[in-house]
Order: structure tokens, then sequence, then C-alpha cells
């Protein structure tokens, strides 16, 4: 009799989509990434491309541990749509641009940890926010990836998204290249909505006017018609009854 000795089978590996951590520190950092995450996503709907906020970015095959959560990062040239999370070699794409929400509390990590990963992988640019100001003064500050590494962009204009960047407050403010115009806001597009909504309400409140004008004149000049054919009548029964009606000669 041959005894069988059952073999430990090789476990799939499991690249888990959450680790239970906050996904900011303060509402303003919370705020500042999920407006940016929705501005862009309004901006890149027509495109091949898909943007993502605080969900695990895997960089190595075979390595779950090998992961970093970015804020927000933009990739081009895969499906649209959510992830619970990214691998690079399923997609076939690295992030084209990462935005970090900084603070005091993760400023070595964004300026040295992550800096040097997303230079290391190729990421195209790398934008650091600081929506209080607490360390960086300007509030706004983005690399560009260079011949030599990342260089500072002092424009605050990304090449990549055809955008140029401005301080709005606690929240990043952006304006495109080839017209000017902004992307709006959540509530800033619900505003716009609202007063579209009010003109256009207006214009039919006007329109709605001008065609009670236009039928009450429509009236009105149908009975001046009417009168004149009642008086055509009365006259032209007047002659058969009289015959012409005698000429003033005076």
């Amino acid at each position: 009799m041959t005894t069988v000795v059952p073999t430990l089978k090789t476990s799939e590996i499991v690249y888990p989509s959450a680790d239970g951590e906050p996904v900011a520190e303060t509402y303003d950092h919370v705020y500042a990434i999920l407006t940016t995450l929705e501005v862009l996503k309004q901006y890149l709907a027509d495109r091949r491309a898909t943007v993502l906020a605080n969900q695990f970015l895997y960089y190595a095959q075979g390595f779950p541990k090998l992961r970093v959560a970015p804020d927000v990062m933009v990739i081009f040239d895969v499906e649209p749509g959510g992830r619970d999370n990214y691998k690079i070699w399923e997609e076939g794409q690295v992030p084209k641009v990462i935005f970090e929400m900084t603070s005091p509390g993760t400023k070595s990590e964004d300026i040295i940890n992550k800096k040097d990963l997303y230079e290391g992988i190729e990421v195209q640019e790398y934008w650091l926010f600081d929506p209080r100001g607490e360390w960086i003064r300007e509030q706004l500050r983005g690399y560009r990836l260079g011949e030599d590494g990342y260089e500072l962009i002092r424009d605050n204009r990304s090449e990549v998204l055809q955008l140029r960047l401005e301080i709005e407050g606690k929240l990043i403010g952006f304006y495109r290249e080839d017209n000017g115009e902004k992307l709006l806001m959540p509530d800033e597009l619900a505003s716009a909505l609202q007063a579209e909504r009010q003109r256009a309400e207006a214009e039919s409140q006007r329109a709605e006017a001008e065609s009670q004008r236009a039928e009450a004149e429509s009236q009105r000049a149908e009975a001046e018609s009417q009168r004149a054919n009642e008086l055509e009548s009365l006259l032209a029964s007047y002659r058969d009854r009289f015959g012409e009606l005698p000429q003033d000669n005076t």
C-alpha cells in the first residue's frame, strides 16, 4: 500500500485594498483630496484615463508589501472607472501625475521616500499641496521628471494635464491652458447649475409672457378684423336698401 503525502499548494498572493489607516490627517486635507479627485475626473471624463484617490498603488509583482497610497493619481491609456487598488504590471501604465496633500506630519515621507519612489517608477509629475501652508509657504510645489530626475516646476503648469494650477484658499484651482476656463469645483458646479436653472426659468417665463402678449395682439387684430367685416356688411346692407351714399362735396 502506497502512502500519499499531501503537498502544500502555493497560495495566491493577496494584494489588500485597505489597511485601516485614516484617509488624511484633517478635514482640510480630506476636502482637498476629494475636490481634486472630482475636478480631474470631470476634466478627463471623455478620455481613456482614470483618477484614483487614496488607493494602494502596487509597483512590484509578487511583493504585496511594496505599495504606496497616493492621495490622488492620474493614469492615462487605461480603462476609465474606479479600482479597489492599482497594479502597474496588470494595467501596463504608471501614473502620469500624483498629488500628495502634505502636512508637517507627512513632510519627510512626502519629500524623501515618496519623491524617490515616484521618481524611480517614472511618474512624470509629482505635486505637493499643503492646504494650511504649514511647511510649504507657497502651499503648492511641483516636480517634473527630467533627464536627471525630478526638477522643480516654477510656473505651476502641468504639462501632462495641460492645466494651470492656482492656490484658492485651502484648495487647488485648475484652469485650462487652451481657453483659460476654470474647471469648476463641486460646489461651484452646483452654484453654476442653480444659476443656469434660474436663467432658464426666467427665459421660460419671458417666452411665456411674450407668447401671451402675442396671443392678446392676435386676438385684438382678429376683433378689429371682425369689426371691419361687420361694418362692411352694414354698409352693403345700407346700399342695398338706399343706394349709394351721397357724396360730401363741401
